[in-house]
This record gives C-alpha cells, structure tokens and sequence, in this order.
C-alpha cells in the first residue's frame, strides 16, 4: 500500500500498516510458549550461577537503582571478580541481556559496572555484546508479540518510524546508525519497532553493534572513576552529546547527498 506524505512523496506503508485493525489479541497459544520459554531460560541460568557460587551472604546482589546502591554492589563484587571470574562474567551477561530483552531500567548501571570491575577495554565489548544481544532478543520478542504493545503505546512514533524507513530503504543501514548515535528515537523503542515496520535483522544487527559502541565507552569510562560521580548527568557532558550527534549526522550524510542527486 502507498500513501501520499507532506512533501507529496509516494511512500510504501509495509508490514500491513500499524493502523487498531493490526492488533493481534488474545495471544496464540505458542507466542505465550515462546515467551515463556526465553523467561525460563534467563531465570534458570541465572539460577545455575548462583548455585555455583561459594557460600555466603548475597543479600547484596539486587539490581542497582542508585550511583550508592552501584557503589555497594561493586565493592562487594570486586572481591569475587578475581577468584570466580567466569562466574561472575555469566552472571552480568544473563542480568544485563534478561534487562535489555525485557526493558528493565537501569542498563546504564550495568554498563558503569563493566567499566568498574572489567576496564575500559574489555568492558567496551562487554557492554556492546550484551546490548547487541539483548536488543537481538527484543527484536525477535516483539516479532511474535510486541505489535500490541508497540501500536498501544507509540502509535504516532510508529508511524512516523515506519514512514522513515519506508523512504529511506537505499540507505537504511545510514539511518539506523544514526538512530542509535543519537537520542533522536529511545533505543527502547527501536528494539520494539524494527521488526514491526520490516527493518531487516542483519541491518539492525550492524547498525547496533557499531551504533552502541560510543555511548558505551563514554559510560564504561566513567565506570573507572564511579566513587566521583554523583549523578547520572556527570556521564553526558556538552562535549560528549556533541560528539555523538556529530558521529551521527557523518553516518547519515551518504544517504542524504544520494537522495539530493537522485
């Protein structure tokens, strides 16, 4: 189906459109298996870790929603790091890829703890693997269930969302770049709304993987120095915001200076 946008532009509206008559209600019977079975999986691996762990108190492992109760966490598990590395790397992929599948606040902890506990270096590709994989599971979460949720929620978003991707099909890889560059749509939202107006996975898959990887050193390298900080707002400065807009405007010029010339 085509429509007619404010520039008098034909654009394909795909995926059937996001209009009340695509909201799928009830759930089959296997969508509620499938989710279920991903919920089973992270809640028995993150199980196996805990059970693998020597004795002790634990009360001390909770998701951090505080830079204090961060600070807590991260002392206590400094102390671990060294003996049972393997476990504690398994534990904060399941946490952080069970947060990111099921859009838990607080991944911006996760990522300063990576840098705290792992350095910049390795908690870089920590922080971008988890995030890739987690947004992974969250687009193929919401291809079986999320269009309800996605349409209830953003139905103007979507709409615009699904209308850029639908003019700028030649350059897509660009644009999603300069998505996840750039604060201009939630990274929440992308995650959900990708595979309901057909971004093809193996473009969202490249553009997360190399999007993230600015905003997770700037964070990670702020987790070296997380006794000082004492709000979220220290992480992003004038400059960092700047960079990264710039980072996304380069990523984005290709599509625009085909698109004059065509």
């Amino acid at each position: 189906m085509e429509k007619r946008d404010d520039n008098g532009v034909d654009v394909k509206v795909v995926g059937g459109g996001v209009g009340p008559n695509n909201i799928k209600f009830p759930l089959s019977f296997w969508e509620v298996a499938v989710a279920s079975t991903v919920v089973l999986g992270f809640l028995f691996g993150l199980l196996g870790v805990y059970l693998t762990m020597p004795a002790s108190d634990y009360s001390f492992l909770k998701l951090p929603r505080s830079l204090q109760e961060l600070q807590i966490l991260r002392v206590h598990l400094e102390d671990y790091t060294s003996d049972y590395t393997a476990q504690v790397l398994l534990g904060y992929c399941m946490v952080y890829i069970f947060m990111q599948t099921f859009m838990i606040p607080g991944t911006v902890f996760m990522s300063l703890l990576a840098g705290s506990l792992f350095g910049v270096f390795k908690g870089v590709a920590l922080v971008v693997f988890n995030a890739t994989a987690g947004a992974s599971s969250c687009y193929f979460l919401s291809k079986l269930i999320g269009r309800p949720i996605v349409v209830s929620l953003w139905p103007d978003k979507l709409q615009f969302f699904q209308n850029q991707v639908a003019k700028r099909r030649q350059g897509l890889l660009n644009y999603m770049l300069f998505l996840r560059l750039t604060p201009t749509l939630p990274n929440t939202f992308i995650n959900l709304a990708s595979p309901i107006v057909d971004v093809p996975y193996h473009i969202f898959l490249l553009a997360t993987s190399i999007g993230l990887i600015p905003a997770a050193y700037v964070t990670v390298r702020a987790g070296l120095a997380l006794g000082e900080l004492r709000s979220l707002g220290d992480l992003y400065d004038f400059n960092s915001i700047a960079t990264l807009f710039f980072i996304g405007v380069v990523s984005i010029t290709p599509t625009l200076v085909s698109k004059n010339k065509a």
